[in-house]
């Protein structure tokens, strides 16, 4: 009997082991017990998803997420190789704080990296961005020929698709419900205000 004690106890702790890895791998910042949740599933080379960091992101982590009433998650969804390989640099960082910031430049200079379809050129333009955020080319290189990476963002991409019926990037959910109004600041807090 203690045997299969021993069993269950090992097979429960592997099982919290394995989700607590998938959860960790999705980028969130805030209050993990925050009322409002808001994930933006979106593609890294997608200017819808780069004008709605910017013009909400900023703002709502200074007015809702530092007070922990939000919490954020970003979800990779690339709908191209340039974006996978941005999300696996991205993922390549194990700072969330430097992978936010990671993610805002790769947002502000997508107009410079995210050109012309000669993929080695594009991994060098994310890897110099990477620089700046602590990583070394080596580093990023490394994670970049690490196929699991990649699998890992693409099924988190089909899981995502099957669950939200992704239809175009950016895809917004605040507390599991789509968000399709205007991406400007003053609609969407009204949003997260009806939710608090």
């Amino acid at each position: 009997m203690k045997e299969i004690n021993k069993f269950f106890k090992a097979f429960f702790l592997l099982v919290f082991a394995l989700t607590t890895q998938v959860e960790s791998k999705i980028l969130s910042i805030g209050n993990p017990e925050a009322k409002v949740t808001v994930k933006v599933f979106s593609s890294l080379t997608c200017p819808h998803c780069a004008n709605f960091h910017v013009a909400i992101f900023n703002n709502l982590k200074k007015d809702y997420i530092d007070k922990g009433l939000v919490k954020f998650e970003h979800h990779a969804f690339p709908l191209d190789l340039a974006a996978l390989n941005a999300e696996v640099v991205m993922r390549c960082q194990t700072n969330n704080e430097k992978k936010f910031k990671l993610l805002e430049e790769i947002y502000n200079k997508q107009k410079t990296w995210a050109v012309g379809s000669d993929i080695k050129k594009i991994n060098e333009l994310i890897k110099e961005i990477g620089v700046d955020f602590g990583l070394t080319k080596e580093k990023m290189n490394k994670c970049l020929k690490d196929s699991n990476a990649q699998d890992e963002i693409l099924n988190q991409r089909i899981e995502a698709q099957k669950k939200y019926k992704i239809e175009s990037t950016p895809t917004i959910i605040v507390n599991e419900k789509k968000y399709s109004s205007k991406v400007d600041y003053k609609t969407f807090k009204k949003v997260i205000d009806k939710n608090l």
